[in-house]
């Protein structure tokens, strides 16, 4: 319970019409039920709530509950296993708005040597995004529109799902729950079958009834506490670490980063040629036949057809029957190249190696010859001029980021976002993705100086290599000001971050608006990460501004700290 109330809404899950809002009724009800047993099989009350049986056991040193055979329960408990327990994190899905933060969920692991033969504990919405508009999967989401549901999956099979349909590197956090912990989750997690909660994204979310999980499974942690308003699954990464519940740390890198990095191993003029033989354009004996091509180039090609083939097939790129016809294909012409080099993925930075969500910010400057300071405050979470150590490369999400200003003797509001969203994804001979932004919120780069109301979302393309990355932005825009304005703007941005302690970000912008008028925007920053979660940044605006009578220009020059927490 939380705050004396249950937060499982489903009423199958109380013995007492009350119990979900009276723990003692709900108590002395379920003594009633497992002391007065009507049925013995797997419909007996004791059979339904196994965790709640032992619990009484234990703290009440009952030991003449009426027996029970709850076969149901027995064979998931024998198909487990549980020994041992992992917390697993999806990185963020890059283009993905309703995936941006990642996730988490639980897996089970048991005596087999393969962690794939586990089995994962998932919680989500009961809804397909992909299906569904939207405007109102986001409403719905927001305000409890769904049901929150568990699932019991093989981990092979979400590995699948979040590594290579959705391209995301996968973090394995081994718990150091012992087996009688490990237990009392898994009973707790039978209880839960078929029972429903109402889903809220921020907060009842995926990673909170993760939270709930572990504080079952060990009390004495108090995991919940660290969250008020909303809970990011990265930052229960960061909860459990600081409730020293994390044992060791493992990476699986996702369909994406093993195709990235055979692109840097194959000669120039075979970048093409997995993607060719996959898509029909070559054929097997081009590759096979050509004694021009070293036969490491040709395993490395034969490797990375393989793993776009999958890609592919995981995209619905292909049927079924063509998918084995090259599955078949392919990995017997590799198999006849004997074995090779094997390819070594660095591991990127950790993810609960990165800030945390918070931010409290100050600066102190120039503009125009003022002196001028500046105060801000983001709830979360990450923007692409913060470090991007143990992020998701070109990835920003903001929400509520209020900055204000004050120099002399005024104080105003320089930015109150309510929303930003940024996906730069780089292309690469195996991925054609495009990248898009959007924002909403109130900033000061219209043309007059006062704080107006924006929304804009755009599109268009980035490239890069390990060291950084370029990109180029179409951004339709409305102004609500005076009036309301209408505009287009055009943007070449480079982003350096090839270091893990700075991140350098420079971006030109032209805006055209209905007015007739013309607008340059030029911003750079140089950042400094000085801890995990402190940062020093220095940063030069330039704005265009226009009034009745002449153009002038704005300049702005600032030193800031940052601190997360």
């Amino acid at each position: 319970m939380s705050g004396g109330e249950s937060e499982i809404d489903d009423t199958s899950f109380f013995f007492a019409p009350n119990g979900k809002t009276d723990a003692k009724a709900e108590l002395d009800a379920t003594l009633d039920a497992f002391f007065n047993e009507t049925r013995f099989d797997d419909n007996a009350s004791a059979c339904r709530f196994p965790a709640r049986k032992a619990w009484l056991q234990e703290q009440l040193s009952i030991n003449d509950f009426p027996q029970v055979a709850c076969k149901a329960y027995d064979a998931i408990l024998e198909r487990l296993n549980p020994k041992s327990a992992t917390l697993v994190f999806p990185s963020a899905h890059i283009n993905s708005p309703a995936s941006m933060f990642g996730h988490t969920f639980i897996r089970i692991d048991s005596n087999y040597k393969s962690k794939l033969l586990s089995y994962a504990i998932n919680y989500a919405a009961d809804a397909d995004p992909a299906n569904t508009n939207g405007i109102i999967f986001a409403i719905k989401g927001l305000f409890g529109g769904y049901y929150g549901q568990y699932s019991l999956l093989p981990y092979y099979e979400k590995l699948k799902e979040y590594r290579d349909a959705e391209q995301r590197d996968v973090w394995e956090y081994n718990l150091n729950l012992d087996e009688a912990e490990v237990l009392r989750m898994t009973q707790h997690i039978w209880e839960l079958n078929k029972t429903h909660s109402y889903y809220y994204f921020f907060t009842e979310n995926c990673s909170y009834n993760m939270l709930w999980l572990l504080e079952v499974a060990r009390p004495s942690v108090h995991l919940r506490e660290y969250f008020s308003y909303d809970v990011i699954p990265l930052e229960t990464i960061h909860a459990a670490k600081e409730e020293k519940l994390i044992q060791d740390i493992n990476y699986r890198a996702s369909k994406r980063t093993l195709l990235l990095k055979y692109e840097e191993l194959l000669n120039a003029e075979y970048l093409h040629t997995p993607r060719a033989l996959v898509e029909g354009e070559k054929k097997l004996p081009e590759i096979m036949d050509n004694a021009n091509i070293d036969i490491q180039q040709k395993r490395y090609i034969l490797e990375a057809a393989f793993e776009y083939l999958e890609y592919s097939y995981s995209k619905n790129a292909m049927t079924k029957e063509e998918y084995l016809a090259l599955f078949h294909a392919i990995s017997t012409a590799r198999a006849s190249l004997g074995i090779g080099k094997n390819i070594e993925i660095q591991t990127p930075a950790e993810a609960s190696q990165s800030h945390r969500a918070l931010r409290l910010s100050a600066a102190f400057g120039t503009r125009e010859g003022d002196s001028i300071g500046f105060l801000g405050f983001r709830p979360a979470y990450h923007d692409l001029e913060d470090s991007p150590y143990g992020f998701l490369r070109g990835t920003q999400i903001e929400f509520a980021n209020l900055e204000l200003s004050y120099t002399k003797d005024t104080l105003r509001v320089e930015e109150a976002t309510i929303l930003s969203i940024v996906s730069l994804t780089q292309r690469s001979e195996f991925f054609d993705t495009f990248s898009w932004r959007m924002k909403s919120g109130w900033d000061k780069n219209f043309v007059d100086k006062e704080t107006n109301f924006l929304t804009t979302i755009g599109a268009g393309y980035s490239w890069g290599n390990k060291d950084g990355y370029l990109y180029f932005m179409l951004d339709p825009l409305v102004y609500v000001a005076d009036i309301t304005t209408t505009g287009v703007g055009m943007s070449a941005g480079l982003v350096v971050d090839g270091f893990s302690f700075m991140n350098t970000n420079i971006e030109y912008t032209n805006r055209w608006y209905d007015s007739g008028e013309q607008q340059a925007l030029f911003k750079i920053s140089q950042n400094f990460r000085s801890s995990q979660n402190t940062q020093i940044q220095l940063k030069y605006d330039y704005k265009e501004r226009f009034d009745v009578r002449e153009k002038s220009n704005e300049n702005t020059l600032r030193a800031a700290f940052h601190y997360y927490f």
